[in-house]
């Protein structure tokens, strides 16, 4: 993975999104610290490569039927009072549910 600076990512930008083009990801540094990385974006056949291996493991399941679509204009579930979606989350992480 290569690095350069503020100042040498604007001074060389092509430079930099050739070797992007090439595969190569570019971490962006201000004064020493990482604020942004520069990375090849994923062609569509890429994503389906993703999702295939997933899903060869067992950790996705793709749909087989198409989504109801009564529940996508359903409210979701209303939190009881002081409830909180956040703690209900990480308590659920936390339990390994």
């Amino acid at each position: 993975m290569k690095t350069a600076t503020i100042t040498e990512a604007k001074n060389r930008l092509s430079a930099l999104l050739d070797q992007v083009r090439a595969g190569q990801t570019v971490v962006i540094l201000d004064r020493g610290v990482p604020v942004a990385r520069l990375e090849p974006i994923a062609t569509d056949r890429e994503q389906v490569g993703r999702i295939e291996r997933l899903e060869r493991a067992g950790i996705v399941r793709r749909g087989s039927a198409a989504p109801p679509v009564e529940l996508i204009g359903t409210p979701g579930p209303r939190l009881r009072n002081g409830a909180s979606a956040l703690e209900a989350l990480l308590e659920e992480r936390r339990s390994g549910r």
